[in-house]
């Protein structure tokens, strides 16, 4: 049940984000709100403004809004992006507003950047979870990229699916990936962690292939892809960029975060511009399959690809989740 509006205005940090929104209830919450509140969540087109202040510096804003009764929340997310800023100042910045729906009054500011990674993580971890087989359950996953977001992506696939027992993580600079394996194993010293030289030995070893990084050229083989294999493909967000070949949509039955990703990720509007992959073949988005509105795995030995990019929907449940979480720790 949303909290009343008569609650005072409150600023949730990274450290409260985490807290309140651990994975197996994030991810349970997107499983039941994406079926149920996708059709009554508006999200305009995200604009972009130019910034004269500093070298190709620009606001992002993505709004989104929801009337129902159990959704009644006006989100308005806020990324700043400053190419030029030092190494030791991050580039790229986020805030979340939210409002009541019912009355426009301002209800909290949340710490967009960590509210990203954690909805982004969660929501690949639920693809993955439904479409993961059921009577072979996957021990071994592969990581490709080893940025900020690598290790929310390896905690919530151990959160949702918990037979997976070995990872590999692969990264083009080896500093990074030796920094996230250490850091896994600490987290985790029953799961084997391992660095790999190439994400083809990584890809012919997995189970679930995740991939997070901004490459332009596949790093993905298709024809390394396990009988089973679940490939999970989130860095890419305009039509320059592509994680995957071909053959890998090719071999898989893919499935989509939103539509969005028909038009922004390059994987899929470079295969339908050649001629690889039709709208028609995309076997669905992650709301339907949360819903059972469509078929997800038919075998054992299917492969299925996962893509998203991110819509301010999953920004607004997750806004939702952590505000309604963190009113109620407060009155506990």
């Amino acid at each position: 049940m949303a909290a009343p509006p008569s609650h005072p205005f409150v600023y949730i940090d990274a450290e409260a984000l985490h807290a309140v929104l651990p994975f197996p209830s994030l991810i349970a919450h997107l499983r039941a709100g994406l079926p149920a509140f996708s059709g009554d969540i508006h999200c305009p087109h995200r604009v972009s403004f130019p910034l004269p202040t500093s070298p190709s510096a620009a606001l992002l804003l993505m709004p989104s809004w929801c009337a129902h009764p159990s959704l009644p929340y006006l989100a308005l997310k806020a990324v700043t992006s400053f190419p030029a800023n030092s190494p030791r100042l991050p580039s790229v910045h986020a805030a979340v507003s939210l409002f009541s729906s019912a009355s426009g009054a301002p209800l909290a500011s949340l710490e967009g950047s960590a509210l990203t990674l954690l909805r982004t993580a969660a929501v690949s971890a639920l693809a993955a979870s439904l479409l993961a087989s059921p009577s072979r359950p996957p021990s071994t996953l592969a990581l490709a990229g080893a940025g900020a977001l690598a290790p929310y992506l390896a905690e919530a696939h151990l959160s949702a699916l918990p037979s997976l027992s070995r990872i590999l993580v692969w990264n083009r600079t080896r500093a990074k990936s030796a920094a996230l394996v250490a850091k896994l194993r600490s987290a985790h010293p029953g799961v084997a962690v391992e660095e790999v030289d190439g994400m083809d030995e990584a890809v012919s070893a997995a189970d679930i292939v995740s991939c997070a990084t901004g490459s332009r050229e596949p790093i993905v083989r298709g024809e390394l892809l396990r009988p089973g294999a679940h490939l999970d493909l989130v860095g890419s967000f305009t039509p320059a960029m592509r994680e995957c070949d071909d053959e890998a949509l090719s071999r898989g039955r893919v499935f989509i975060d939103f539509e969005a990703a028909m038009e922004e990720a390059g994987e899929l509007v470079g295969a339908v511009q050649r001629g690889v992959l039709r709208r028609e073949d995309v076997a669905g988005t992650l709301a339907e399959l949360a819903a059972g509105t469509v078929v997800g795995r038919r075998s054992d030995d299917e492969i299925t690809v996962f893509k998203s990019v991110g819509t301010a929907v999953v920004d607004l449940l997750a806004a939702q989740l952590a505000y309604e979480n963190y009113i109620a720790t407060k009155n506990a």
